[in-house]
């Protein structure tokens, strides 16, 4: 396993948790299927909680997802162009790329600021849970989101190689490494 780049084992561990959040996220959305799915067909049931809970998974389930893909450096990109280029022009563009990604996250976070104080004294319709409730894991998303583009930003301007995926630093056996 790769080691990390000193500096960065909290942001590797925040990686790690996210991820193994968001697996747990996914479980609860296939078990809420499976529970929708035979309270409709073998009870005659509709379970509205059910679909607001699976709702609040998979909103939860995205927005921790992009910082840990972020953070491993496995996001989906047209890297054609970076790669054509030098050393310098493509890590001019990975810092542009970055920049762009801590635009978005702050944009994010001050979309909740304007957002939740609104909204967020109103319940859900089914569970009865405040708003802010049901939008915290996508805020905390966009926090962990914010960090992982901060750091590469940072990294970037110190010139060290932002490319290098955060890794957690533990062995196969969970060990530190």
């Amino acid at each position: 396993m790769q080691s990390t780049v000193p500096g960065r084992a909290f942001l590797a561990r925040l990686v790690s948790f996210g991820i193994t959040l968001g697996m747990g996220l996914l479980a609860l959305m296939a078990a809420l299927i499976v529970v929708q799915v035979g309270a409709r067909n073998f009870l005659d049931l509709g379970l509205p909680w059910a679909d607001e809970l699976a709702r609040f998974a998979g909103i939860g389930l995205v927005f921790l997802s992009v910082p840990c893909l972020a953070g491993r450096q496995v996001m989906v990109a047209v890297t054609m162009l970076p790669d054509a280029c030098g050393p310098v022009a493509r890590r001019w563009m990975i810092l542009a790329g970055d920049l762009a990604t801590l635009v978005f996250a702050g944009l994010m976070l001050w979309s909740f600021a304007q957002f939740l104080p609104r909204a967020g004294k109103f319940l859900t319709p089914a569970m009865g849970l405040p708003n802010w409730v049901y939008y915290s894991l996508a805020l905390t998303g966009s926090v962990f989101l914010c960090a992982v583009a901060l750091t590469r930003v940072a990294d970037a301007l110190r010139g060290r190689d932002p490319s290098a995926p955060y890794l957690d630093p533990r062995d196969e056996t969970g060990h530190p490494i």
